[in-house]
Order: structure tokens, then C-alpha cells, then sequence
């Protein structure tokens, strides 16, 4: 991925797709530095990693009077937890995301006379950060039960692992539900899928992030899958995944 201008980064939030709605996405992530240093330290400090943190920060155009509006979405998420996703340039499969558990810790909306009138809010991170990639795009919608496309993440290694973020945005029809999964294999045609994490059926818009418990895992292909139920349903959702 080259230099670009940001002209499409996106953001998610819960069940939340705040994109349209954002003017400025920013994030962060740092470690501790702790001080160790000592006689055997030649005159010079040291330091290790202590705790990791990380922040989402975003603004934007203020809209309410909708589930899907940033108002209403940031009164019904404040001082709760949830998946958040970050994507520096589109959220197409494949695409570079940024997935963690969010505290949504602050939201300020309001201006001058003649504003358009903004918002702002901060998501801090309950989880570790996870570089990793879009596993299904947010326009897309699906009636029906299915798989995503194949994403190649590599294998997890013992102490790491796999992290997933599902943003369930919208829900339609007659008692409508998803159960979604993520699935690995060791080849691009998933052969032997084998069911590693499985989000709990929603039935409206909504978020959850899921980890794998730490264990090696050496399958090194990635998909989510998803079985949908219910008279004339539709869902449009997004989901991310990375390891680390």
C-alpha cells in the first residue's frame, strides 16, 4: 500500500457505520516505558514496556433521530464496551483495519452560530490493539446463509491470537437472525473449515468481539461465515479479524 490521501477511511462502531458522519478519524496506540535503570546501566536511563493502551478520537457532522445516526448511537454506547473498527483507506475484504474492544469513554457535540453543527467522541481500548483485515465489507447485503472470501492472515502462534470485531448495522424482516463465525483452513478453498470463534445470533444492529483463548492454531486462511434465519431477512454487517 503506497502514500494516499485519506478520502475514504471508515469507522465503526458497534452497530454503528459512523463513516458518512466523520470528517476526522485518529488513532493512537502507546506502551509504558517503566524505568529499570540501575549501577550496570553505564550512566544511561532503561526503560521496558509496561501496560499497552490505545485510543480512537473521531469528529464529525452531528445526526440524530435514527438508530444508525451518530447521536443516537453514541448516547446508547457511552460509558459501554464494544468492537470498534478503524480502516485507513476503504473496507473492502482484504483492506488494512484496525480492530479493539472500546470503552466509549466521551461524546461533545454543539459549535459557534453558523456551524455546521459537530460532534466529537473518544473510544478507549479495553483490548490490545490488532492490526489486521476487513473479512466482509459493510455494503453488502445478505438474506441468506453463506461464506465470505478467503483472507490469507497466517497461522497463530502459541501466546498469540486470533481477534475478530462482527458490526451487525442493520437487521430487516420478520424475526430476523444471524449467527455468525469465523472459520480457518489450511488451504484457500477451505476444504476443511474448522469453526474457531462463533458471535451470538443477533437479531438487530449491534456489536461483539470475540478472541481465541491462546492456544496455537496452524491453519493460515481465514473466513467468516454466517447463517441467517427468518421470513424475507436482511442484514448488512461488517467484520474485521488479526492477529496478535
Amino acid at each position: 500500500m503506497s502514500k494516499f490521501v485519506l478520502l475514504n477511511a471508515r469507522l465503526f462502531a458497534v452497530g454503528a457505520d459512523l463513516t458518512g458522519a466523520s470528517n476526522k478519524i485518529e488513532l493512537s496506540s502507546e506502551v509504558e516505558d517503566k524505568e529499570t535503570t540501575n549501577y550496570y546501566s553505564n550512566g544511561y536511563q532503561e526503560v521496558i514496556g509496561g501496560l499497552g493502551s490505545a485510543e480512537v478520537t473521531a469528529e464529525g457532522q452531528w445526526e440524530a433521530l435514527d438508530s444508525t445516526k451518530v447521536d443516537n448511537a453514541s448516547w446508547a454506547q457511552l460509558g459501554g464496551v464494544g468492537p470498534w473498527t478503524v480502516c485507513p483507506d476503504n473496507a473492502a475484504v482484504g483492506d488494512v483495519a484496525y480492530l479493539t474492544q472500546c470503552l466509549r469513554s466521551s461524546y461533545a457535540l454543539g459549535g459557534s452560530v453558523g456551524d455546521v453543527a459537530p460532534w466529537s467522541g473518544k473510544g478507549a481500548s479495553a483490548w490490545p490493539l490488532v492490526r489486521g483485515q476487513m473479512a466482509h465489507p459493510a455494503g453488502t447485503a445478505r438474506t441468506s446463509t453463506g461464506t465470505g472470501t478467503g483472507v490469507q492472515l497466517g497461522a497463530v502462534t502459541a501466546g498469540k491470537r486470533l481477534y475478530a470485531a462482527l458490526h451487525v448495522l442493520s437487521a430487516s424482516g420478520t424475526t430476523p437472525s444471524i449467527t455468525a463465525r469465523i472459520e480457518s483452513d489450511d488451504n484457500s478453498g477451505f476444504t476443511t473449515p474448522t469453526t474457531q470463534l462463533t458471535f451470538t445470533a443477533a437479531t438487530a444492529a449491534g456489536g461483539e468481539a470475540l478472541r481465541t483463548t491462546g492456544s496455537a492454531i496452524t491453519d493460515n486462511w481465514w473466513r467468516i461465515a454466517w447463517t441467517i434465519s427468518g421470513t424475507t431477512p436482511s442484514f448488512l454487517f461488517a467484520a474485521s479479524f488479526g492477529i496478535r
